[in-house]
């Protein structure tokens, strides 16, 4: 489903009429200030970017001070129990930036905000937050924030009209308040210490759909060389430790004529790394038989120079035509990110991965048939309920016979809601340990030795960030994605460059610029 393009202008409207509040609010020499805090994902970078598109609509500057800022946009990563805690953590430090400016709002939204359980410790210990919402209503933001201005106007006297009267056609989805977590039938009014019906001052959104596609929302992208072009949203593959499906919806993908058109776009504007993004993007459908190697096939086509990159990748949906197309496409970059999680069978039929090893290393050897220079990178869980020792040796040796460039591994973190967090976990934190450090010693040994080959050899990067490091002022990136340090000058970030590599390690490559 798409969502209308009326609906879209109805929130770009309401956006403008929000711009107008801020104005009449803040004092003639003046901006209104927005602070964006973004965790996890790439895509959740590219969400960030909407909201900050949507957030210059209703006129706001941005500020790196939390203490400055008019509103604080917290946009939120689910995927483990560390990143929660140090959201809640953050979020939670935020009252004193309330207390310093009262008339300061704080929205909570991302992932997080589409679990039930988090949402309801915002509704009940975190009264600094005043909105609340999930991926799939990120749409809506400015409709959203129009209502927490409304109900403080009515809280304090003002003359802000309900938004009825500024659009005055209604929404088709509805919103709860902070009253209820229910879905519908939620009374705007609750009680005060007295007795009194108040209205309600904070908003909580529910979206229970399984999403929509929303064109034509604002980006401000704040990197200059690096563009991120969602292509399809959400996922089907309800893998068993992963909560992503359950708050981002089933898989939807956007049309290749709107794809296109983006993607005209930002190489018009001059980035010159565009990254395809999507929860599972090589399962990219844009219909007619417009699959994700043709969709690369079309944009590989437009004019000029860059790169085209995509993640994330899944290894059941990594096909011979995929490889095919990565191979003869001049612009896609020799890099794939095929995230394995686990090198034993059972383990992985239990994480309803939906490949076997042996399965996994076909596709690993496909890839570098078709390309002998590919990079290939991938991620590993390790600790899953019931992994034992000896299916933890499975992992390691996967390890070895796959050789990845770079390997990120994560110990495994219990998401409620999934149906890995009912499962037994019968290994200690201490036995995760020791095994993630028997993986992430083998794996810094395979980086070291594949890196050890760029040395003394002049490769073509991408130049796309100052470091501000004085020793190595440049950073980029190789055409298979391997993060190098220069020596040189930063007038060269946004070209393309020869670098000769002089030594490395583990993570990254280290030389200097060459004329």
């Amino acid at each position: 489903m798409e969502i209308p393009a009326l609906e879209i202008e109805k929130q770009i409207e309401i956006a403008r009429r929000i711009r107008g509040e801020f104005s009449r609010r803040i004092a003639s020499d003046k901006t209104a200030l927005a602070y964006v805090d973004t965790y996890g994902c790439q895509q959740n970078e590219s969400d960030s970017e909407k909201l900050r598109g949507m957030l210059s609509e209703m006129g706001f500057d941005f500020t790196p001070d939390e203490f400055a800022a008019d509103i604080i946009v917290i946009n939120t990563c689910a995927i483990r129990e560390n990143a929660e805690n140090r959201v809640l953590g953050n979020v939670g430090a935020l009252v004193h930036t309330k207390n310093a400016k009262r008339s300061q709002i704080i929205v909570f939204c991302g992932c997080l905000a589409g679990v039930p359980d988090t949402v309801e410790k915002i509704r009940v210990s975190y009264e600094q937050v005043d909105l609340v919402f999930p991926p799939n209503a990120l749409w809506r933001f400015p409709e959203l924030l129009y209502s927490v201005l409304y109900r403080r106007s009515v809280r304090a006297g003002g003359d802000l009209p309900p938004l009825e009267q500024v659009i005055p056609a209604p929404s088709e989805h509805e919103c709860a308040d902070k009253a209820s977590i229910a879905v519908s039938g939620v009374p705007d009014e609750v009680k005060d210490a007295q007795g009194a019906a108040r209205i309600s001052k904070r908003v909580f959104c529910i979206d229970h759909s399984d999403g929509a596609i929303a064109e034509g929302i604002p980006s401000h992208r704040d990197m200059k060389v690096r563009a991120w072009l969602p292509v399809m949203y959400g996922c089907d593959n309800f893998c068993s430790y992963c909560i992503v499906p359950y708050v981002r919806g089933r898989e939807r993908s956007r049309s290749p004529e709107a794809i296109l058109d983006e993607a005209r776009g930002i190489v018009a504007g001059g980035y010159k790394d565009i990254t395809l993004l999507g929860q599972n993007v090589n399962s990219y459908d844009g219909g007619n038989g417009s699959g994700f190697p043709s969709l690369i096939r079309q944009i590989n086509g437009i004019e000029g120079e860059f790169l085209i990159r995509f993640m994330t990748s899944h290894p059941k949906d990594a096909s011979h035509e995929l490889f095919r197309a990565m191979a003869e496409c001049g612009k896609a970059a020799r890099h794939i990110h095929l995230p394995v999680q686990s090198g034993n069978d059972r383990i992985l039929a239990l994480m309803n991965r939906g490949y076997t090893q042996a399965e996994y290393l076909e596709k690993v050897a496909t890839a570098r048939e078709y390309m002998p220079d590919i990079v290939i990178t991938s991620d590993v869980i390790v600790g899953f309920p019931g992994e034992t020792d000896s299916e933890f040796e499975d992992t390691l040796s996967l390890a070895e016979k796959a050789r990845f460039d770079s390997l990120f591994i994560f110990i495994y973190s219990k998401r409620p809601g999934t149906p890995a967090a009912e499962m037994m976990d019968t290994s200690t934190r201490e036995e995760k340990q020791i095994r993630f450090d028997r993986l992430n010693d083998l794996q810094n040994e395979i980086s070291v030795e594949k890196h050890m080959k760029y040395i003394d050899t002049t490769i073509r990067v991408l130049a796309d960030v100052d470091s501000h490091d004085a020793r190595y002022p440049v950073k980029a990136r190789t055409n298979g994605g391997r993060l190098v340090h220069l020596k040189g000058d930063t007038g060269v970030i946004g070209s393309f460059v020869d670098a000769k590599i002089t030594h490395c390690n583990s993570w990254s490559l280290f030389g200097e610029l060459q004329s």
